[in-house]
C-alpha cells in the first residue's frame, strides 16, 4: 500500500465583505495519514448519540449540541499526535479589493495553504501520493476555480512522481472532513470572538497559524 498525505480542508466564516459579513475569514488544513486513529472512536460515539436518541447523521461543529461539541472535541485531543493543523487568517477589511472577487478569493487562498502545509508534509519518507478532500463546493465555477489552484499549487511544490488526487466530499462522508469542520471553527471562535475553550482543545496540533495581510491598513 502506498504512504499517501491527506489533506482535508475546510473554511469559517463568510464571503460578504460588507459590514454584515464575519471580520475574519478562515481556511484550514488538516494533515493525516493512515489509519485514521480518531475514526473508529468518532463512529462509536456517533452510534452512542444514536441510541441515545439524537437524530445525528454526522459531526458539524456549528449545529452539535453543546454536550456533543464538547465530547468531540475531547475525542479529536486524544488523536494530536496523529494530525497537523494548518489555518490561514484573514481580516477581509484588509483584504484588497481585486481580491476580493469571487473567481480569485478562496482559490488564491487554497493555493497559498497548499504550498505552506505541502513541503513539511513530502519531508515524511515514503510518501508517494497526495489526496487533498474539501467539502463539497455547490458552485461549479467556483468548484472549477478551487480545483485549478489546488492543481496550480500541487504542480509548484510536488517532486516528479508524487500523484495526487483532488476530490470534493460531502462531510458526512469521512470523519476527516469533520474533524476539519470542528478544528476550523475553534480557530475562527478564537479569531472571531476572542473565546480559547474550544481551541485550547486543538492547540497542541496547530502547527501554523498564519495571519495573512496583518500589516495591510
Amino acid at each position: 500500500m502506498k504512504q499517501c498525505a491527506y489533506f482535508f480542508l475546510d473554511e469559517s466564516g463568510n464571503f460578504d465583505f460588507s459590514a454584515k459579513g464575519s471580520r475574519y475569514f478562515l481556511l484550514t488544513s488538516v494533515s493525516m495519514k493512515r489509519p485514521f486513529l480518531a475514526t473508529r472512536t468518532m463512529d462509536d460515539y456517533k452510534h452512542d448519540c444514536l441510541e441515545y436518541g439524537l437524530n445525528l447523521e454526522y459531526f458539524h461543529c456549528y449545529r452539535d449540541g453543546r454536550d456533543v461539541r464538547r465530547r468531540v472535541f475531547d475525542l479529536i485531543a486524544r488523536y494530536l499526535d496523529g494530525m497537523c493543523i494548518d489555518c490561514l487568517v484573514i481580516e477581509k477589511a484588509r483584504t484588497d479589493t481585486v481580491l476580493r472577487e469571487d473567481r480569485r478569493f478562496y482559490p488564491e487562498l487554497l493555493s497559498h495553504l497548499l504550498k505552506l502545509v505541502l513541503p513539511t508534509e513530502l519531508e515524511t519518507d515514503g510518501v508517494e501520493k497526495v489526496i487533498v478532500i474539501t467539502d463539497t463546493i455547490p458552485v461549479n465555477k467556483k468548484r472549477k476555480a478551487a480545483e485549478k489552484a489546488v492543481r496550480t499549487a500541487l504542480h509548484s511544490v510536488l517532486p516528479p512522481g508524487i500523484k495526487y488526487h483532488i476530490l470534493h466530499h460531502q462531510s458526512r462522508s469521512h470523519y476527516g472532513l469533520q474533524v476539519a469542520d470542528y478544528c476550523c471553527w475553534a480557530i475562527f471562535r478564537k479569531w472571531q470572538t476572542g473565546e480559547n475553550a474550544w481551541y485550547d482543545h486543538i492547540k497542541p496540533a496547530v502547527r501554523n497559524e498564519l495571519e495573512l495581510f496583518r500589516n495591510r491598513s
